[in-house]
């Protein structure tokens, strides 16, 4: 195999990683606009250099590891005009201790062992299982709130209730349809919306999201759904959460606690 047809390669296996390095990136920072800032950082710097690229571990693997050789170098952020959410998000993430968000989010999020979460953090691996435990707590203890769940399958919509409330938030109700799901964020006005994108009467998860956020401003969201290529365009907005169904508990559990963490407001209670 020559030169040109290892590069191009390889550039097809990144391809097919970097939606889920962006989902990585804005799960972390908090923001579509920061996330993507880290994600193109990462792909400038293999192009520059190649050796960076670790062609011993999987794709996903090296390329999260390059990424967070620059998340750590930048001193965990880059320069991006913060309002609203984001400027939360960034005064939030001070207050945790280093390191563990990003274990917790490789772990639950992106579905690393934590041999590959050693491998991308450098670090050994009784202190990625130390790091998860705190983050665990810190998460969960962090804010509590009041949740909507948009789920037209009926056992699913139960099962993430009970999620939910296992980690000590309320769940405002169930909607199944956009038109329940509208009428009841107008009038429980939740503090973190929970979706699917296909309901009962065909209609559709991202338009009732879309219509309570056009009423209330910004609340975070996060998809829960069977078709996440379909939400990661590279087209704005994108949501910072996305979990791929069937999700495992952890990733409902830590993805809410996150959502929670990031966007809380004088109506959320400590």
């Amino acid at each position: 195999m020559n030169d040109r047809t290892e590069g191009s390669s390889l550039t097809t296996r990144i391809g097919q990683e970097l939606p889920f390095l962006r989902r990585y990136g804005r799960a972390l920072t908090g923001s579509q606009t920061s996330g993507d800032a880290y994600a193109a950082a990462t792909l400038e710097a293999i192009l520059e250099d190649s050796s960076l690229f670790d062609g011993d571990a999987s794709t996903k693997t090296a390329l999260f590891k390059v990424f967070h050789s620059i998340w750590d170098s930048s001193g965990a952020q880059i320069e991006v005009e913060a309002e609203g959410l984001e400027a939360k998000a960034q005064a939030h993430l001070k207050n945790l201790t280093k390191n563990t968000r990003e274990a917790l989010l490789l772990r639950s999020l992106e579905d690393f062992s934590t041999d590959e979460i050693s491998e991308i953090m450098m670090i050994d691996r009784g202190e990625v299982s130390h790091l998860l435990d705190i983050a665990e707590q810190e998460m969960s203890d962090a804010i509590r709130g009041r949740v909507l769940i948009i789920e037209d399958e009926a056992i699913i919509a139960m099962d993430l209730e009970a999620l939910v409330k296992s980690i000590g938030h309320e769940v405002v109700g169930l909607a199944q349809t956009r038109d329940e799901a509208v009428e009841l964020g107008k009038r429980e006005k939740p503090d973190l919306i929970l979706a699917d994108i296909h309901l009962a009467d065909k209609s559709s998860g991202i338009d009732a999201v879309n219509d309570l956020l056009a009423h209330f401003g910004e609340i975070p969201v996060i998809f829960i759904t069977a078709y996440p290529e379909r939400l990661l365009t590279g087209e704005r907005p994108e949501p910072a959460f996305l979990i791929s169904k069937p999700y495992v508990e952890d990733q409902v559990r830590s993805a809410v606690s996150q959502a929670m963490f990031f966007a809380s407001t004088e109506t959320l209670s400590a």
